[in-house]
């Protein structure tokens, strides 16, 4: 671990230790334990643990705890560099995904996966941050798309390795997780040592802050992390349950979004740079508000496995566009309030996954297409708040209701 440098002098270091390069590097090194242990998940809990869905919504709703307590990120920085919590918090997660395989049982499952949010959700809590300080405004929609692209990619190797090896070497849950956990934890003490700790030239407020001008950016947080959980849950769930996926078919499935995302996501952010905001949110969230509905009718009217599948995909690059929501803040935000706010926005986030993968997980035992209507309902109330957005959003025009009157002081 090296001595801080200011952000203004990395252009003088060689391109692989510049602070994008570093943020490249950490948007490689965490889907591997994140998306791998994904890509396992539904099949170990229902083979070894024999989940039922009130078990993986209990499940999730544990893994969601550390989000709604993402604000501490604000109480953890006062001591450590954002930088330094990021790669301690992906050696948790990487530690954390190797010893999964250990504990297969309900008690053991809630346990682990505890460890292992809290290394994934102040990582990306701190790595949000790092980004909107690190990037600049006219280049941020691009980048941020090719970090997407870059995971994407990452995570495809992954995906790649378990469909080609799954069957033919007979892997073990055991191995992969720990293979994939072990390559996370290593990749992130590299960062740790190889890179310096770059200084912003905008101090962070060290402190909880919640302004009145920033409430749209918390309503949209709020209604996305309500919606996402109806995705990150039940959709895989729903390819494993009713249509009977192994783990090769449901990872071949992953990875054809994988393909399908290091191609868009670059575009994903072009079209952010030139439609703007409001546009991209717009059709993100009717885009969604259909695929959901469709998802419903599958159990409503008997669609086959193929339109689940396609649907399956549709959504997973409609959620690529939410880096939309990142550069609407960054572009309304005071400089300083970058990491506090992306703490609160997180615990925003995760307020309703704390209570709703549970409860989704009891109605969906009775009636798995109205789980699904619920989140068309959720996708269609994001839809109206998007309306709210300025075509030009700026500190003093978050809003349209705002129409460029001054901020008021707090």
């Amino acid at each position: 671990m090296l001595k801080p440098m200011p952000l203004t002098e990395a252009q003088s270091l060689p391109f692989w230790r510049r602070p994008t390069t570093l943020l490249f590097m950490m948007a490689l090194t965490m889907p591997i334990a994140f998306n791998a242990w994904s890509a396992l998940l539904n099949n170990f809990v229902i083979e070894v643990a024999n989940f039922d869905g009130a078990d993986i919504g209990l499940l999730h709703t544990v893994r969601e705890i550390p989000g709604f307590l993402a604000v501490g990120v604000i109480a953890v920085i006062i001591f450590i560099r954002e930088q330094l919590l990021a790669m301690i918090s992906l050696m948790m997660l990487g530690v954390a995904t190797a010893v999964t395989a250990w504990f297969p049982s309900l008690g053991g499952l809630l346990f682990v996966t505890l460890f292992s949010s809290i290394g994934f959700h102040y990582y990306e809590t701190v790595n949000q941050s790092l980004q909107l300080q690190w990037l600049p405004k006219d280049r941020a929609p691009q980048v941020l798309g090719w970090l997407v692209a870059m995971g994407s990619a990452a995570t495809m190797v992954v995906y790649g390795l378990i469909v080609l090896t799954w069957d033919r070497f007979d892997l073990s849950y055991n191995f992969v997780f720990m293979a994939s956990g072990g390559v996370t934890a290593v990749l992130a003490l590299f960062c740790l040592f190889a890179y310096p700790q770059f200084d912003a030239p905008t101090p962070q407020t060290k402190k909880l802050i919640l302004r009145r001008r920033y409430w749209l950016y918390y309503a949209l947080q709020f209604m996305a992390g309500a919606r996402r959980q109806i995705f990150v849950v039940f959709a895989g769930f729903m390819m494993v349950e009713k249509f009977g996926f192994e783990v090769h078919e449901l990872t071949s499935l992953y990875l054809i979004n994988l393909m399908i995302n290091m191609m868009a996501a670059p575009l994903l952010g072009k079209a952010v740079a030139k439609f703007g905001e409001r546009r991209t949110l717009i059709f993100e969230y009717t885009g969604l508000a259909v695929v959901f509905a469709a998802y419903g009718g599958i159990y409503w009217f008997g669609w086959g496995v193929l339109l689940a599948a396609i649907l399956y995909v549709i959504d997973h690059v409609l959620f690529a566009l939410a880096l939309a929501l990142k550069t609407y803040f960054q572009k309304i935000a005071d400089p300083a309030d970058i990491a506090p706010t992306a703490a609160v926005a997180f615990t925003i986030n995760h307020i309703a996954a704390v209570f709703l993968p549970a409860l989704l997980g009891l109605l969906w035992v009775v009636s798995p297409g109205a789980v699904f209507g619920l989140a068309t309902a959720m996708a269609i109330v994001s839809l109206l708040l998007s309306l709210l957005i300025p075509r030009h959003p700026e500190p003093g025009n978050e809003t349209i209701l705002t129409k460029y009157a001054p901020a008021p002081a707090e």
